[in-house]
């Protein structure tokens, strides 16, 4: 009998360095958001040009996304007509929910507290999909992990006598990223049980679009405007719509060609990157490297991959190769 050759994507390197590629695009976000409300000299009351700013990305992230996975699936994607629902809730949870509290809270927070908060919503999906959605069991594991990723993010909050003060937390900082972090997780849901009936590659790209197409419009109407000053504002943007496309398509590429555990497990260099990428690019090192930022961190990344872990026995694992 002749050996099935393997794919390539399915050997762990190739697994490894695609999924740290994917954290290092996504881990770039807040730092390249924050350089956008610089260069793009959006001030911090202005919730319209940056709500502008967002839809613009994810047109452009929309686009490029829809180029990519049909160069890689050979044929232009297009989403079926039972998945324009699909689409449109999407489109409502994971661009426009989470990115205008995302794209709000930048402006108010450094992006290694940021980096750091927005992670909550690894573990705000595993509760949402055990208690909501009922997708799936909540063992002794997961529950461990919420708990060790939920205290990294108590802990960058200031712990709970400084959430219980208030004072180092607001609404439109943290309490913007939590939002985030929440629509994100009601959003991961709906994408795995959206992606049984279509191909995710197609459900986010075209969510993308529409929800930048919504940002953009309402972010108009409220008298918002983007002024490109120089042609980094340009290339900022391109970045910007490539972070999401280009991390979604490679990430959708391991998921479709390996467990869903073996890809998951590496998310928890997502934060990392943020921490450390914000602390490049942004100067916040002293945050990113005090004693409360390393812990927060750790906290969260151990979380991330304690709820990941597959604890399947050997037998079974054999079984389904």
């Amino acid at each position: 009998m002749q050996k099935k050759k393997r794919i390539t994507w399915s050997y762990l390197p190739v697994v490894f360095f695609t999924a740290l590629f994917c954290c290092i695009l996504w881990g770039s976000a807040s730092p390249a958001i924050k350089i956008a409300y610089d260069i793009f000299e959006i001030p911090q009351d202005d919730t319209a040009s940056r709500i502008m700013l967002a839809g613009a990305r994810f047109i452009l992230a929309g686009i490029m996304t829809i180029l990519f996975g049909s160069v890689l699936s050979r044929r232009l994607l297009r989403p079926s007509r039972r998945s324009l629902k699909y689409v449109g809730i999407l489109s409502l949870l994971q661009t426009v929910g989470q990115y205008f509290f995302f794209f709000m809270s930048l402006a108010y927070i450094s992006g290694v507290r940021g980096s750091i908060i927005n992670a909550s919503g690894n573990f705000l999906a595993i509760v949402i999909a055990a208690f909501i959605f009922r997708m799936e069991k909540l063992t002794t594991r997961k529950i461990l992990g919420c708990i060790v990723g939920f205290t990294g993010i108590i802990l960058i909050l200031g712990g709970f006598q400084g959430m219980i003060d208030g004072g180092a937390v607001t609404f439109k900082g943290e309490g913007a990223m939590l939002a985030a972090a929440l629509f994100y997780a009601f959003s991961s849901c709906c994408i795995k049980k959206f992606s049984v009936y279509e191909n995710p590659v197609t459900l986010s790209g075209y969510q993308f679009l529409l929800g930048g197409f919504v940002l953009y419009a309402a972010g108009w109407i409220m008298g918002g405007e983007l002024v490109f000053r120089s042609i980094s504002c340009i290339y900022n943007l391109l970045y910007m719509g490539f972070i999401s496309a280009g991390a979604y398509t490679l990430w959708g590429v391991l998921l479709k060609h390996n467990p869903v555990s073996r890809v998951s497990i590496f998310g928890f260099m997502n934060p990392i990157m943020g921490v450390l990428l914000s602390a490049w690019f942004l100067g916040e090192n002293n945050e990113a490297f005090s004693l409360n930022g390393v812990l927060s961190l750790m906290l969260v990344a151990v979380g991330i991959m304690i709820v990941n872990i597959d604890r399947k026995k050997p037998e079974e694992a054999k079984e389904k190769r």
